[in-house]
């Protein structure tokens, strides 16, 4: 990473271990040494369904989060928590700092290797990572768009749809104007055509409010 805060792997064969993958190994490790305060890993929501099964079949709650690393380090901090970071691979570990440092993200990773004498690829296997489709979806008024009655029926469908199989995530971009649509489903066809269906709904109702401001 171009600033060294964050940290990916590649496995043996070639697999990239993300971010979730990473806290998912570090966590368990950490569980099983008791220096895991609470049991609790902290995650924004952008990370996959898939870390959140792992923790819960590992006994270990997650703790989820806005996206963004300050808001990973208020919750670290507010609940005396030890491990906390994002998909992208931006790991916090307060013992030794309060922000991502990818060197030692990358150290704390090879160290459990040694210790547990197992390959990468074993490790990271805990996770089982659920496909996933982010659609940015460029609109003139990002918050009016993400609550708009179309919209939140579309999503309500979709998690319906879904059920516990998968997950729908819809937010306004932080700093641009984009309502981004995340889905995650059992197949990559079945999240890139939810996606997809969610996205139009976007799209039709930003084009609808931009008409409305128009006429205004």
């Amino acid at each position: 990473d171009g600033d060294a805060d964050r940290c990916l792997a590649v496995d043996a064969d070639g697999r990239i271990v993300d971010g979730d993958q990473i806290m998912a190994i570090l966590a368990v490790a950490m569980k099983a040494r008791g220096v895991l305060p609470h049991d609790t890993l902290v995650a924004t929501v952008m990370s996959n369904l898939g870390l959140h099964i792992a923790m819960r079949e590992a006994g270990i709650e997650v703790r989820t989060t806005a996206v963004g690393d300050r808001y990973v380090l208020e919750e670290l901090r507010r609940g005396g928590y030890s491990l906390g970071g994002e998909q992208s691979g931006h790991i916090v570990y307060p013992q030794a700092g309060t922000t991502g440092d990818g060197i030692l993200t990358g150290l704390l990773l090879m160290g459990q290797i040694v210790r547990s004498g197992k390959r990468l690829a074993e490790l990271a296997s805990i996770v089982t990572v659920l496909p996933q489709e982010l659609i940015n979806v460029r609109v003139t008024d990002k918050h009016a768009v993400a609550i708009a009655d179309s919209v939140r029926d579309a999503v309500e469908a979709a998690e319906q749809e879904l059920g516990s199989t998968g997950r729908v995530l819809l937010r306004p971009s932080g700093t641009e104007q984009l309502v981004r649509v995340m889905v995650e489903a059992p197949t990559p066809e079945l999240a890139h055509g939810i996606a997809e269906r969610i996205a139009s709904v976007v799209a039709e109702a930003g084009a609808s409010a931009r008409l409305a401001s128009g006429r205004r």
